[in-house]
């Protein structure tokens, strides 16, 4: 049975499929979280999976709880500051 090879699509399809505006495609792979696996022109191409593991990743990323200040100690009444 020969190898199925990975469906790429376009930027703005990529976009489409996994739920997200095509800028945030471009986004990704300024920031190195996504690379394209093709060219067609000029146009950069997309493994599926791929997209969809950085949109994952961005989904975490967004349900991180984000550190907040320190608390201040507890001083306690018969302590000396």
């Amino acid at each position: 049975m020969p190898l199925a090879l990975p469906v790429l699509v376009p930027g703005p399809l990529a976009a489409h499929e996994a739920g997200v505006a095509p800028a945030t495609i471009r986004k990704w792979v300024q920031l190195g979280r996504l690379t394209a696996a093709g060219k067609a022109g000029r146009a950069q191409l997309f493994r599926l999976e791929d997209v969809f593991a950085a949109e994952r990743a961005a989904s975490r990323r967004a349900h991180r709880p984000t550190p907040g200040p320190e608390p201040a100690p507890v001083r306690h009444a018969d302590t000396a500051p």
